[in-house]
């Protein structure tokens, strides 16, 4: 791996995203100082950051075949899909608000918050809380999810059954990288620019909240808790938690992004549906809930790593899953005030990591 400059759009498309969405945060913390966690803000704008300084790091500098797919990749990133972004917008201004202008009026954080409040209050909070995190859940597995295919997809169909390797001079595990860096890149572009629109409630004169398709709107008001309308939407800030871990073997990386998401959705789940003794009792979390989100973190460490790495000695592979539901254990019992969707993919990788290279 090698710095390559030609990757330098990418990382300067991050910074200035990252920053702007940072000047966000700041007018976000003063506006609503109850509701807005600037830590988790600070983080991410850390995390966007990072993305774009290490995203050229990822292409290999000694294969001259993979010059085309690192131009695709920037392509893709830095043109079509805010280019695909801008059209959208484009068309909900000119062919939907423009011609409802009621649209205006009734599509804005006020009346979305209301509605918010009003479902909140219509049905039993404990039922509510379960809809909710079930749909939040799914929405934090969907990045997950597409890495895993997207793997299998590059490095058994692909290579192993099509052999395009032999034909573009690139292998299974270089086209993987390829699909999980274009898509996860553009895919947080896209969350990204949806939060700039979402909360641009915070600009009386260039409000843009409106321009949100109404199913997005739908989709987020299923998903989300309330303090989270005035603070980063959780898909972002867990897509670019991914980034800094995808150095490490995939077996490592991908058992630590389903642990963030399936095992964390297991805790959360289980806990609501199931749990009834709270720990600590001033907490919303559950025994229930640490004891299953540490075995589906277990499990799927388990299973992942001996899918993906089946070479391994059964008692390296069974160490390395425990240490990974412990990891996620710890965090969850820790209860700090630090996003865990930042939190666990980044330590379960580091401690299981760790271990992979030094048994």
């Amino acid at each position: 791996m090698g710095y390559d400059l030609i990757s330098l759009p990418v990382t300067i498309l991050f910074i200035l995203s990252g920053s702007g969405l940072f000047y966000y945060a700041i007018k976000l913390n003063q506006k609503f100082p109850l509701e807005h966690n600037f830590i988790n803000s600070i983080l991410t704008f850390f995390l966007w950051i990072t993305a774009g300084i290490i995203y050229p790091l990822f292409f290999s500098a000694y294969n001259p075949n993979f010059r085309f797919f690192q131009m695709l990749s920037i392509f893709f990133i830095c043109i079509f899909t805010p280019g695909i972004i801008l059209l959208i917008l484009i068309y909900q201004y000119k062919f939907v608000v423009k011609k409802h202008p009621d649209i205006r009026e009734n599509r804005n954080i006020e009346t979305f918050l209301t509605r918010f409040e009003k479902n909140s209050q219509n049905s039993d909070s404990r039922s509510r809380k379960l809809r909710t995190d079930i749909h939040r859940k799914a929405l934090h597995f969907f990045p997950a999810g597409i890495i895993i295919f997207l793997w299998i997809f590059a490095v058994y169909i692909w290579d192993d059954l099509w052999q395009l390797d032999l034909v573009w001079g690139v292998s299974g595990q270089e086209f993987g990288r390829f699909l999980i860096l274009t898509a996860g890149y553009s895919g947080i572009i896209v969350f990204g620019a949806l939060d700039y629109v979402r909360l641009s409630f915070i600009h009386e004169k260039h409000n843009s909240f409106h321009l949100i398709p109404s199913n997005v709107l739908n989709i987020l008001g299923k998903s989300m808790k309330y303090k989270e309308n005035f603070e980063f939407i959780r898909p972002t800030v867990l897509a670019l938690s991914f980034v800094p871990i995808i150095f490490f073997p995939f077996c490592i990386f991908a058992s630590a992004i389903l642990i963030a998401t399936i095992g964390d959705g297991a805790a959360s789940v289980f806990g609501l549906k199931f749990g009834r003794f709270k720990f600590p009792k001033s907490s919303e979390k559950t025994i229930i809930g640490y004891i299953a989100g540490f075995l589906a973190s277990f499990g799927i460490g388990l299973g992942i790593i001996s899918i993906f790495e089946p070479a391994l000695l059964l008692s390296k592979i069974i160490l390395i899953a425990v240490s990974g539901g412990f990891t996620f254990l710890l965090i969850d019992l820790s209860n700090i005030n630090i996003d865990d969707n930042i939190l666990n993919p980044i330590f379960c990788a580091l401690v299981m990591g760790s271990l992979y290279f030094l048994m």
